[in-house]
Formats: structure tokens, C-alpha cells, sequence
């Protein structure tokens, strides 16, 4: 069976997919079409069912299986597909959502495994407590949600996955330069994203939750940190907490990217600069998975719509190592 990695511009496309998200929106002419993303364990694709029913709009819901027909398009830049077909599956076909979602090569259990180092290595007692208390709430979803909706680490895992490559980024730097708490990086490291596991809905077509969308994932981990300090008698006010929580509020960096507040602390700058260069690799790498050599990238929208170029250089290096 044909995959989305697979897709060529102008060739024909039969699959089951994933209808990771759906958007109902209405056309120039005032008739309604559904925006949709569909997915595979190999990737994403993007196309428009035009000139819905309301049945259609009821049916492709996301998180449902489909059958897809079309045509391989091209789209500014972006890979699309023509829908000229598209029904649900059927019981008796290949209709399991979770055989068309993308998991990070780490399992569960390597992932826990390789966190704990980081867990033993903060010394500071607040911050071991709240960070223990956080991940015996919501640990198993913490291991199992991606890191985001599309873009970096939107897989199963991601988000431990995310986290753990920000701890290994975060050891580096404190190895390099003095003057840093690891105890504060690295409890600010392992809660920063923690607040997706109620931003999210869940690793199979994730959208965003009413409080996600209301409250985003850095306002909501910070509530989570004071309750953690209800629960544990510590007082949330203290000089160590109020740290943390700065820490975590601030690692968007930017105001208008979402933190309330900028960066105030040495902590505080290097997980906001480790969080985006980690995102920004991942991203990148992303992109060039399926390129040619001496070819460039589709768009990267989160990187300023830039097109990325896989050299010659780029597989010689990967086979020598």
C-alpha cells in the first residue's frame, strides 16, 4: 500500500490515512470545504475536499481513518493533494488510527531510563519535590503525548523526547561555562512543557484543548507547580519556587511568543535558547528527511518560510560516521 512519503506532483494516490486535522471553512464563492491534514507513519500531507455536505462535515472528524484518491499536487512550495475521492474505513480494512501515527525511536522505556541521570542530578529539595510530585501525576501521559500540534517533535513521545534533548543540550552548557545551577536548568528543563499534557488532547489527530487554547501550556504548568506546592506544604512564594517558576515562564523568550516575562536569570536565557535551537534542528532535519541531494527543502513556515539545502557534503559526512 502506497504511503505519503510516497507522493509524487502529478501522480496518482491511493491510501489509508489519518485525518489529523480538519478545518471547515467557506470558499469564495461561499460554498463550505474542509482544509485537511492527513497523516501516515511516514509524514503529512495537506489537501481540500471542496463543496462539502453536511453529512461529509459530520464524517471527517479528526482522529478517523480514510480511504484517500487524488493526485499528487504542489502548492507554493508546500506538497498537497488533489482530493478526487474520500470515505471512511471500514471495519474490515486497516481503520486502527494508531497504525498511521509517527513515534520517536526511543521507547517508553528508554526514555524513562535515560531522564533519570537528569532527576538524580537536582540537588535542590523544592524543586525535587515538585518535579517528582508533577511526573507521579502526569507521567504516563508525559511519556506518550507529543511535544506540539505540527512542526518539532509532533509524534508520540516527542514530548519526553523533546525534553530529554534539551537536558543532554542543557549538560553540555553547564559543562562549558561556570556559573550555572543545574538543579534550577535542569527541574526547569524536565516541567517547561509539561503544561501540553492539558494544552493537547492526545497523541492520536492532537488539537488543542479549551484550556490549551485559553491558557497555553506555560500558564498552565506554572498553576501545576503551585498546586504541586499546596500538596507538599511548600511555600510557593519562596526564593527557590519563585525561580523555577520564572525559569519556566520565561523560556519562550518573548513576549509575544507567549512567556509573560523575558528571561532574568542565566537559567532562564539558556533553556529558552536550548528550547528553540533544539525545535529548530529537529525541524530542519524534518524537512530535508525526503530531499534530494542538491536539492532544497519545501518552506519551513516556523523558520521564517526558509528553504533548506542538503549538499553532497551533508552524505558523506552522515557515511563516514
Amino acid at each position: 500500500m502506497m504511503q505519503i512519503s510516497q507522493i509524487e506532483v502529478g501522480e496518482p494516490v491511493t491510501l489509508f490515512v489519518l485525518l489529523k486535522d480538519v478545518q471547515s471553512r467557506t470558499a469564495r464563492n461561499g460554498n463550505p470545504y474542509l482544509n485537511i491534514t492527513f497523516s501516515d507513519q511516514t509524514g503529512e500531507i495537506s489537501g481540500n475536499l471542496w463543496d462539502v455536505t453536511p453529512i461529509q462535515i459530520d464524517e471527517f472528524q479528526p482522529g478517523r481513518v480514510v480511504y484517500l484518491q487524488g493526485l499528487g499536487d504542489q502548492y507554493q512550495g508546500q506538497a498537497q493533494v488533489n482530493i478526487q475521492g474520500l470515505r471512511l474505513a471500514t471495519n474490515d480494512e486497516p481503520a486502527d488510527p494508531n497504525l498511521y501515527v509517527q513515534r520517536v525511536d526511543l521507547t517508553d522505556q528508554e526514555l524513562r531510563e535515560a531522564l533519570r541521570p537528569f532527576f538524580a542530578a537536582i540537588k535542590v529539595d523544592e524543586f525535587r519535590i515538585i518535579v517528582t510530585d508533577l511526573m507521579n501525576h502526569y507521567g504516563d501521559q508525559f511519556f506518550q503525548y507529543p511535544a506540539a500540534k505540527v512542526n518539532h517533535h509532533a509524534l508520540v513521545g516527542g514530548l519526553a523526547f523533546h525534553t530529554l534533548s534539551i537536558l543532554r543540550l542543557a549538560q553540555a552548557v553547564a559543562e562549558q561555562y561556570s556559573g550555572i545551577n543545574r538543579s534550577l536548568l535542569y527541574a526547569g528543563a524536565m516541567l517547561h512543557d509539561l503544561g501540553k499534557v492539558i494544552e493537547l488532547s492526545g497523541p492520536v489527530a492532537t488539537q488543542y484543548t479549551i484550556a490549551g487554547s485559553l491558557l497555553g501550556h506555560i500558564s498552565i504548568v506554572d498553576g501545576e507547580i503551585v498546586q504541586a506546592c499546596q500538596r507538599k506544604y511548600l511555600d510557593a512564594e519562596s526564593e527557590p519556587v519563585i525561580l523555577l517558576r520564572h525559569v519556566i515562564l520565561a523560556h519562550h523568550g518573548l513576549l509575544e511568543y507567549g512567556s509573560p516575562v523575558r528571561p532574568q536569570l542565566i537559567e532562564a536565557e539558556i533553556l529558552h535558547r536550548l528550547d528553540e535551537l533544539d525545535a529548530s534542528i529537529v525541524e530542519i532535519n524534518q524537512a530535508l528527511k525526503n530531499v534530494e541531494i542538491d536539492d532544497y527543502s519545501e518552506r519551513v513556515f516556523s523558520l521564517e518560510n526558509r528553504r533548506f539545502f542538503k549538499d553532497e557534503l551533508q552524505r558523506d559526512f552522515k557515511d563516514s560516521e
